[in-house]
C-alpha cells in the first residue's frame, strides 16, 4: 500500500452473465472475434453441495459458487485455504419474494428453508459448507456499489493478511413487485482471486485508490448490450474492469462506489 493506493495481483477472474457463459466466452468478445448477444443464463446445481444441500440451493447459491468455485480452480488453489468476500446488493430477492407473500396469507407459514436462504450472507454459508472451510467470510452490500466495495475489501486483505482473498459478486433481477421500488435486471457474477503482488504470479496487476473528491464520471462499456448488463445489475459494475483485464492492455477504470468512486490502475503482468 503506497500514496493512498492499493496493489494487488488478479491471480484468477471468472464471470457468469446474460450470454456470457464463462470467462473465455467474454474474452472472444472483448477481442472482437464474437458478437455479445444476450441469452438466458443457465445456473447448474453447485457440486460442492451434498445431494440434499444440492436440493435446496437458490439462484443466487448456485451463481456464487459457480464462479468461485471456477476461478479458484483456475489458479490452483484450495478452497478452503482462502479467506472470502461475497459481495452482493440485495442477495435473493425470489426468496424475499416469497417470504412476503407468504406473510400475507391467512396462515403466515415461513419455510424454515426459504428462511434460511433469505439472509444475505446465505451464498457465502454454502461456501464454507460445499469447501470445508474455516477461513474468514466477509459479506458485504453497498447498493450500486456493492462490487467496488467488495473489491477494496477484498484487496485490503490481501495486502494486509499477504495472501490471496477470492471475491465473488453476485445480482440476480427482481421480480415485481420488489422491481418496481428497486430494480435490478438479469443474473450476473463474477470471482476474482487476489493476491499480494510480490506472490511471482498473476493475470495483472491493479492500484486501487479512491477518487479524488469523491468525484463520479465511472466508467461505462462500449458495447451496447454490454452497457446495458453494466446499468441494470450492480454485480456488472465491474465489466469495465473486466473488459481491461481481458484485453490485457494498461489503463485505468472508475467504478461506482456508493456516493463516491473507485479509480482502479491496470497493468498486465
Amino acid at each position: 500500500m503506497t500514496g493512498g493506493s492499493i496493489r494487488v495481483a488478479v491471480e484468477a477472474v471468472e464471470l457468469c452473465g446474460p450470454g456470457l457463459a464463462d470467462w473465455s466466452s467474454f474474452e472472444a468478445v472483448v477481442a472482437g472475434g464474437a458478437t455479445y448477444r444476450a441469452a438466458p443464463v443457465v445456473l447448474q446445481p453447485p457440486v460442492q453441495l451434498s445431494p440434499a444441500e444440492r436440493r435446496r440451493a437458490i439462484a443466487s447459491v448456485k451463481l456464487a459458487l459457480a464462479v468461485g468455485a471456477a476461478a479458484v480452480q483456475q489458479c490452483g488453489r484450495d478452497p478452503a485455504t482462502l479467506p472470502a468476500v461475497f459481495a452482493s446488493s440485495g442477495a435473493d430477492a425470489e426468496t424475499i419474494s416469497a417470504i412476503l407473500a407468504t406473510l400475507t396469507t391467512a396462515a403466515r407459514e415461513v419455510s424454515p428453508t426459504r428462511f434460511h436462504n433469505s439472509v444475505h450472507n446465505a451464498p457465502s454459508g454454502y461456501w464454507g459448507i460445499g469447501t470445508q472451510s474455516q477461513e474468514a467470510v466477509t459479506s458485504i452490500s453497498c447498493h450500486d456499489g456493492s462490487f467496488a466495495s467488495g473489491l477494496m475489501e477484498a484487496a485490503v486483505q490481501a495486502v494486509s493478511g499477504d495472501r490471496p482473498v477470492l471475491l465473488v459478486a453476485y445480482d440476480l433481477g427482481y421480480p415485481e413487485p420488489l422491481n418496481a421500488a428497486r430494480q435490478v435486471e438479469g443474473c450476473f457474477g463474477v470471482a476474482l482471486v487476489l493476491g499480494p503482488v510480490h506472490a511471482g504470479r498473476g493475470l495483472a496487476e491493479l492500484t486501487i485508490s479512491m477518487a479524488p473528491n469523491g468525484d463520479g464520471g465511472v466508467t461505462s462499456c462500449s458495447d451496447p448490450g454490454l452497457e446495458a448488463l453494466r446499468r441494470g445489475n450492480p454485480a456488472a459494475r465491474a465489466l469495465p474492469l473486466l473488459a481491461r483485464l481481458a484485453a490485457r492492455s494498461v489503463g485505468s477504470v472508475r467504478l461506482e462506489l456508493s456516493h463516491s468512486a473507485l479509480d482502479v490502475g491496470v497493468a498486465p503482468c
